[in-house]
Protein backbone atom coordinates (compact mmCIF):
# COMPACT_ATOMS: atom_id res chain seq x y z
CA UNK A 1 0.00 0.00 0.00
CA UNK A 2 1.47 3.41 -0.96
CA UNK A 3 2.12 6.07 1.67
CA UNK A 4 -0.55 8.33 0.16
CA UNK A 5 -3.19 5.59 0.21
CA UNK A 6 -2.34 4.60 3.77
CA UNK A 7 -2.63 8.21 4.93
CA UNK A 8 -5.94 8.62 3.14
CA UNK A 9 -7.33 5.41 4.63
CA UNK A 10 -6.36 6.37 8.18
CA UNK A 11 -7.84 9.84 7.79
CA UNK A 12 -11.12 8.42 6.48
CA UNK A 13 -11.36 5.96 9.35
CA UNK A 14 -10.47 8.40 12.13
CA UNK A 15 -10.71 12.01 10.92
CA UNK A 16 -10.94 13.50 14.42
CA UNK A 17 -8.15 11.53 16.07
CA UNK A 18 -4.76 13.02 17.00
CA UNK A 19 -1.91 12.11 14.66
CA UNK A 20 -0.47 9.55 17.11
CA UNK A 21 -3.81 7.71 17.30
CA UNK A 22 -4.26 7.89 13.53
CA UNK A 23 -0.86 6.20 13.21
CA UNK A 24 -2.09 3.47 15.55
CA UNK A 25 -5.22 2.95 13.43
CA UNK A 26 -3.05 2.80 10.30
CA UNK A 27 -0.75 0.28 11.99
CA UNK A 28 -3.72 -1.90 12.98
CA UNK A 29 -5.03 -1.81 9.39
CA UNK A 30 -1.68 -3.03 8.14
CA UNK A 31 -1.71 -5.78 10.79
CA UNK A 32 -5.05 -6.98 9.42
CA UNK A 33 -3.76 -6.98 5.85
CA UNK A 34 -0.72 -9.05 6.86
CA UNK A 35 -3.00 -11.64 8.49
CA UNK A 36 -5.51 -11.93 5.65
CA UNK A 37 -2.91 -12.11 2.87
CA UNK A 38 -1.10 -15.18 4.17
CA UNK A 39 -0.85 -18.02 1.65
CA UNK A 40 -0.85 -21.75 2.36
CA UNK A 41 2.77 -21.81 1.17
CA UNK A 42 3.79 -19.22 3.77
CA UNK A 43 2.04 -21.16 6.52
CA UNK A 44 3.69 -24.42 5.46
CA UNK A 45 7.10 -22.75 5.31
CA UNK A 46 6.59 -21.39 8.82
CA UNK A 47 5.79 -24.89 10.10
CA UNK A 48 9.06 -26.10 8.63
CA UNK A 49 11.07 -23.20 10.10
CA UNK A 50 9.99 -23.73 13.72
CA UNK A 51 10.36 -26.88 15.77
CA UNK A 52 7.45 -28.33 17.80
CA UNK A 53 9.25 -27.25 20.98
CA UNK A 54 9.50 -23.65 19.73
CA UNK A 55 5.81 -23.60 18.84
CA UNK A 56 4.89 -25.08 22.25
CA UNK A 57 6.90 -22.30 23.90
CA UNK A 58 5.17 -19.65 21.82
CA UNK A 59 1.74 -21.05 22.74
CA UNK A 60 2.71 -20.84 26.43
CA UNK A 61 3.90 -17.25 25.96
CA UNK A 62 0.59 -16.22 24.38
CA UNK A 63 -1.38 -17.91 27.18
CA UNK A 64 0.70 -16.08 29.80
CA UNK A 65 0.33 -12.74 27.97
CA UNK A 66 -3.47 -13.06 27.82
CA UNK A 67 -3.74 -14.12 31.47
CA UNK A 68 -1.71 -11.08 32.56
CA UNK A 69 -3.78 -8.74 30.39
CA UNK A 70 -7.01 -10.25 31.68
CA UNK A 71 -6.15 -9.45 35.31
CA UNK A 72 -7.59 -5.98 34.72
CA UNK A 73 -10.52 -7.46 32.77
CA UNK A 74 -9.68 -5.22 29.81
CA UNK A 75 -10.36 -6.68 26.33
CA UNK A 76 -7.28 -7.99 24.50
CA UNK A 77 -6.53 -6.92 20.92
CA UNK A 78 -5.15 -9.28 18.30
CA UNK A 79 -2.77 -6.52 17.20
CA UNK A 80 -1.22 -6.49 20.70
CA UNK A 81 -0.84 -10.28 20.76
CA UNK A 82 0.87 -10.17 17.37
CA UNK A 83 3.11 -7.22 18.21
CA UNK A 84 4.26 -8.27 21.68
CA UNK A 85 4.23 -12.08 21.53
CA UNK A 86 3.61 -13.70 18.13
CA UNK A 87 6.19 -11.57 16.27
CA UNK A 88 8.05 -13.71 13.70
CA UNK A 89 5.52 -16.54 14.16
CA UNK A 90 2.84 -14.45 12.43
CA UNK A 91 2.29 -17.00 9.65
CA UNK A 92 1.30 -19.54 12.31
CA UNK A 93 -1.04 -17.20 14.19
CA UNK A 94 -4.23 -19.17 13.46
CA UNK A 95 -2.64 -22.47 14.46
CA UNK A 96 -1.09 -21.03 17.63
CA UNK A 97 -4.34 -19.36 18.71
CA UNK A 98 -6.26 -22.58 18.15
CA UNK A 99 -3.91 -24.30 20.60
CA UNK A 100 -4.11 -21.32 22.97
CA UNK A 101 -7.92 -21.61 23.05
CA UNK A 102 -7.66 -25.35 23.68
CA UNK A 103 -5.21 -24.75 26.54
CA UNK A 104 -7.54 -22.23 28.18
CA UNK A 105 -10.49 -24.61 27.97
CA UNK A 106 -8.73 -27.81 29.03
CA UNK A 107 -6.28 -26.46 31.61
CA UNK A 108 -7.86 -23.30 33.03
CA UNK A 109 -11.57 -23.87 32.39
CA UNK A 110 -11.68 -20.57 30.50
CA UNK A 111 -12.91 -19.65 27.05
CA UNK A 112 -11.31 -17.05 24.79
CA UNK A 113 -14.17 -15.24 23.06
CA UNK A 114 -13.86 -12.82 20.15
CA UNK A 115 -16.32 -10.03 20.99
CA UNK A 116 -15.55 -7.85 17.98
CA UNK A 117 -14.74 -9.79 14.77
CA UNK A 118 -14.04 -6.54 12.91
CA UNK A 119 -11.46 -5.18 15.35
CA UNK A 120 -10.42 -8.67 16.54
CA UNK A 121 -10.84 -8.06 20.27
CA UNK A 122 -11.00 -10.91 22.79
CA UNK A 123 -12.07 -11.51 26.38
CA UNK A 124 -11.65 -14.49 28.70
CA UNK A 125 -14.76 -15.94 30.32
CA UNK A 126 -15.31 -18.75 32.80
CA UNK A 127 -16.23 -22.05 31.19
CA UNK A 128 -16.33 -24.35 34.23
CA UNK A 129 -19.95 -25.24 35.00
CA UNK A 130 -19.29 -25.31 38.74
CA UNK A 131 -17.99 -21.73 38.57
CA UNK A 132 -20.47 -20.52 35.97
CA UNK A 133 -23.32 -21.25 38.39
CA UNK A 134 -22.08 -18.37 40.52
CA UNK A 135 -21.99 -14.89 38.95
CA UNK A 136 -18.40 -13.74 38.49
CA UNK A 137 -19.34 -10.64 40.48
CA UNK A 138 -19.77 -12.71 43.67
CA UNK A 139 -16.20 -14.03 43.77
CA UNK A 140 -14.90 -13.50 47.36
CA UNK A 141 -12.33 -10.77 47.81
CA UNK A 142 -13.72 -8.57 45.07
CA UNK A 143 -16.09 -6.08 46.75
CA UNK A 144 -16.19 -3.85 43.67
CA UNK A 145 -17.67 -6.72 41.69
CA UNK A 146 -20.35 -6.99 44.35
CA UNK A 147 -21.19 -3.41 43.43
CA UNK A 148 -21.17 -4.38 39.77
CA UNK A 149 -23.53 -7.28 40.48
CA UNK A 150 -25.92 -4.89 42.18
CA UNK A 151 -25.94 -2.59 39.15
CA UNK A 152 -26.41 -5.51 36.74
CA UNK A 153 -29.34 -6.70 38.86
CA UNK A 154 -31.02 -3.29 38.70
CA UNK A 155 -30.58 -3.13 34.92
CA UNK A 156 -31.91 -6.66 34.44
CA UNK A 157 -34.93 -6.20 36.69
CA UNK A 158 -35.79 -2.88 34.98
CA UNK A 159 -35.99 -4.45 31.53
CA UNK A 160 -32.40 -4.20 30.31
CA UNK A 161 -31.95 -0.42 30.15
CA UNK A 162 -31.93 2.11 32.98
CA UNK A 163 -31.23 5.82 33.19
CA UNK A 164 -28.05 6.83 34.96
CA UNK A 165 -29.93 8.81 37.62
CA UNK A 166 -31.89 5.71 38.69
CA UNK A 167 -28.65 3.77 39.26
CA UNK A 168 -27.08 6.56 41.32
CA UNK A 169 -30.25 6.95 43.41
CA UNK A 170 -30.41 3.21 44.05
CA UNK A 171 -26.75 3.08 45.11
CA UNK A 172 -27.27 6.07 47.36
CA UNK A 173 -29.85 4.08 49.30
CA UNK A 174 -27.05 1.54 49.89
CA UNK A 175 -24.83 4.37 51.19
CA UNK A 176 -22.71 4.39 48.05
CA UNK A 177 -22.81 7.96 46.80
CA UNK A 178 -21.44 8.62 43.30
CA UNK A 179 -20.72 12.20 44.33
CA UNK A 180 -18.49 11.25 47.26
CA UNK A 181 -15.29 9.23 47.58
CA UNK A 182 -16.03 5.79 49.02
CA UNK A 183 -13.71 4.06 51.54
CA UNK A 184 -13.70 0.82 49.52
CA UNK A 185 -14.64 1.78 45.96
CA UNK A 186 -12.85 5.14 45.79
CA UNK A 187 -14.27 7.25 42.96
CA UNK A 188 -17.57 5.41 42.46
CA UNK A 189 -18.61 7.24 39.31
CA UNK A 190 -15.25 6.60 37.64
CA UNK A 191 -15.35 2.94 38.68
CA UNK A 192 -18.81 2.44 37.19
CA UNK A 193 -18.68 4.62 34.07
CA UNK A 194 -15.01 4.03 33.19
CA UNK A 195 -13.55 0.81 34.60
CA UNK A 196 -16.68 -1.38 34.33
CA UNK A 197 -17.32 0.02 30.84
CA UNK A 198 -13.73 -0.62 29.66
CA UNK A 199 -14.00 -4.15 31.02
CA UNK A 200 -17.17 -4.59 28.91
CA UNK A 201 -19.37 -5.38 31.92
CA UNK A 202 -21.48 -2.30 31.27
CA UNK A 203 -22.47 -0.09 28.37
CA UNK A 204 -22.85 3.60 29.21
CA UNK A 205 -24.38 5.63 26.40
CA UNK A 206 -25.86 9.06 25.94
CA UNK A 207 -29.61 9.26 25.36
CA UNK A 208 -30.18 11.15 22.08
CA UNK A 209 -31.80 14.60 22.11
CA UNK A 210 -31.64 15.14 25.88
CA UNK A 211 -30.85 18.53 27.40
CA UNK A 212 -29.29 18.56 29.91
CA UNK A 213 -27.44 15.44 28.76
CA UNK A 214 -28.75 12.13 30.12
CA UNK A 215 -27.09 8.73 29.89
CA UNK A 216 -28.27 5.17 30.38
CA UNK A 217 -26.77 1.81 31.35
CA UNK A 218 -27.07 -1.58 29.67
CA UNK A 219 -25.34 -4.92 30.21
CA UNK A 220 -22.01 -5.16 28.41
CA UNK A 221 -20.89 -8.10 26.31
CA UNK A 222 -18.71 -9.55 29.10
CA UNK A 223 -21.65 -9.56 31.52
CA UNK A 224 -23.80 -11.30 28.91
CA UNK A 225 -21.13 -13.99 28.56
CA UNK A 226 -20.16 -14.42 32.21
CA UNK A 227 -23.21 -13.75 34.36
CA UNK A 228 -25.98 -16.35 34.50
CA UNK A 229 -29.26 -14.41 34.48
CA UNK A 230 -31.17 -17.28 36.04
CA UNK A 231 -28.78 -17.44 38.98
CA UNK A 232 -28.99 -13.66 39.31
CA UNK A 233 -32.78 -13.84 39.40
CA UNK A 234 -32.63 -16.57 42.06
CA UNK A 235 -30.44 -14.34 44.25
CA UNK A 236 -32.82 -11.40 43.78
CA UNK A 237 -35.69 -13.71 44.69
CA UNK A 238 -33.92 -14.71 47.91
CA UNK A 239 -33.32 -11.07 48.82
CA UNK A 240 -37.00 -10.18 48.34
CA UNK A 241 -38.27 -13.57 49.61
CA UNK A 242 -40.12 -14.04 46.35
CA UNK A 243 -40.37 -16.85 43.79
CA UNK A 244 -38.19 -15.94 40.75
CA UNK A 245 -41.02 -17.06 38.45
CA UNK A 246 -43.18 -14.26 39.80
CA UNK A 247 -41.13 -11.90 37.62
CA UNK A 248 -42.54 -13.35 34.42
CA UNK A 249 -40.61 -11.32 31.84
CA UNK A 250 -37.27 -11.64 33.61
CA UNK A 251 -37.75 -15.36 34.25
CA UNK A 252 -38.55 -15.97 30.59
CA UNK A 253 -35.47 -14.03 29.48
CA UNK A 254 -33.27 -15.85 31.99
CA UNK A 255 -34.55 -19.24 30.85
CA UNK A 256 -33.87 -18.41 27.19
CA UNK A 257 -30.40 -17.09 28.04
CA UNK A 258 -29.60 -20.28 29.99
CA UNK A 259 -30.60 -22.48 27.05
CA UNK A 260 -28.18 -20.57 24.83
CA UNK A 261 -25.16 -20.81 27.16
Amino acid sequence: MSQRKRLSASQNKAPNLPRSQQAEVESDDEEDVSFTQLTSTQVQRARENFTPVQVDRKVAEVVQFILIKDQKKVPIRRADIAKHVIKEYRAMYAEIMKRVCRTFEQVFGLKLVEIDPKSHVYILINKLESVAEEPVCLIPGNPKYGLLFTILSVIFMKGGVVKEALVWNFLKKLRVDAGERHDIFGDVKKLVTDEFVRQKYLEYVRIPHTEPVECEFRWGVRAEKEVAKKKLLEIVGELFEQDPQSWTQQYREATVAESQR
